[in-house]
């Protein structure tokens, strides 16, 4: 596994837009007011040029993308890549990546989530190259960064790392006032064990990502999961997995479409996060989409984690070797960069 170098005060972190642009005074003043609060972390930052475009739901046409973001990649002063957020079809890039180019350079940071997946799954998969599944540029565009989303530079700059379940789990206080703070936590955090176990624990390479968007990966050219997965078989693997807009048989239909394509082989674990914009299919719930399709395999399956769309949510670094202990419905993720 190809690990970026550490991150350090005074790096650069670089802002591209693989999918979703910024567009509008209002979220130009949120992407503005990250960069403010990023700087004031002691790096610098970095914007390309399509950033603040938007049109057919993409920042530009995917060849300007891929050039943006290799702007960056090949840019020895950008230590890391946050983009502003995720979209829909960051998809159409992947055919203009070359795993070749991108192995020319040393690797660096990509950190994101939601659509940004397609990307980060992509680099570890296909290139060997750690990333994180974690927080967005604009998550830190308001008053000040939550310290849940400051976690992902302290992931990126540290080789070994712990992190807790919340407290407390919730939701965004405002889109429009952004002189305020960005989350409101009410509603009490409890991790669930599939098979109703109080206590677990389970170790291995990490790797997953939002399912709304890795799933479309399945059987192409860009998701060599069990190549991957034989690479690295010794160490046994933690699928850590979220969605947006899925419902509980979208969710079955995809995790039993992974399974028989092999991608739970040597698996130790699976996490899965709290599902934004989720409903039940009829009377099939998530806890049926998640016991139909990996009920049998005999391994801990944890659900309604801090992963994901709603925070606050953990930053798990794809690649990493991970160790997960749960008990009573609270949690603690390790991750060591070896």
């Amino acid at each position: 596994m190809k690990y970026p170098n550490l991150l350090r005060i005074g790096d650069t972190i670089g802002v591209c837009a693989p999918s979703f642009g910024v567009a509008g005074e209002l979220l130009h003043k949120r992407l503005d007011n990250a960069i403010a609060n990023v700087r004031a972390l002691g790096y610098e930052v970095a914007e390309t040029p399509s950033v603040r475009d938007t049109g057919k739901c993409v920042s530009a046409d995917s060849a300007t993308r891929t050039a943006e973001f290799m702007s960056l990649w090949e840019n020895p002063k950008v230590a890391a890549i946050i983009p502003p957020w995720g979209g829909e079809f960051l998809m159409d890039m992947l055919p203009h990546l070359d795993t070749a180019r991108i192995a020319l350079v040393p690797p660096k940071w990509v950190c994101g989530y939601s659509d940004i997946s397609t990307l980060t799954f992509w680099l570890t998969i296909a290139c060997d190259v750690a990333s994180v599944h974690g927080s967005a540029f604009l998550n830190m565009g308001y008053a000040d960064i939550h310290a849940s989303d400051k976690v992902a530079f302290e992931v990126m700059s540290n080789a070994k790392t712990k992190q807790k379940s919340s407290e407390f789990w919730g939701g965004y206080v405002s889109w429009e006032n952004l002189d305020g703070p960005i989350y409101s936590f009410d509603k009490k955090t409890e991790w669930k064990s599939l098979g109703g176990e109080r206590e677990l624990r389970f170790e291995g390479r990490m790797i997953g990502g939002c399912l709304d968007t890795i799933c479309k990966l399945i059987g192409t050219r860009f998701a060599p999961v069990t190549e991957f997965i034989e690479k690295y078989r010794d160490d046994g693997f933690i699928w850590t997995l979220e969605s947006c807009e899925m419902t509980s048989a979208e969710i079955y239909r995809s995790l039993w479409q992974m399974r028989e394509c092999g991608w739970f082989r040597h698996c130790h674990g699976v996490i899965y996060g709290r599902p934004d914009g989720y409903s039940d299919t009829q009377d099939f719930t998530l806890t049926d989409a998640l016991t139909s399709a990996l009920g049998d395999l005999n391994i801990p399956v944890i659900y309604d984690a801090d992963i994901g769309h709603i925070p606050p949510q953990i930053q798990i670094i794809n690649g990493a070797r991970g160790s997960v202990e749960f008990a009573d419905g609270a949690a603690t993720i390790r991750q060591i960069l070896e």
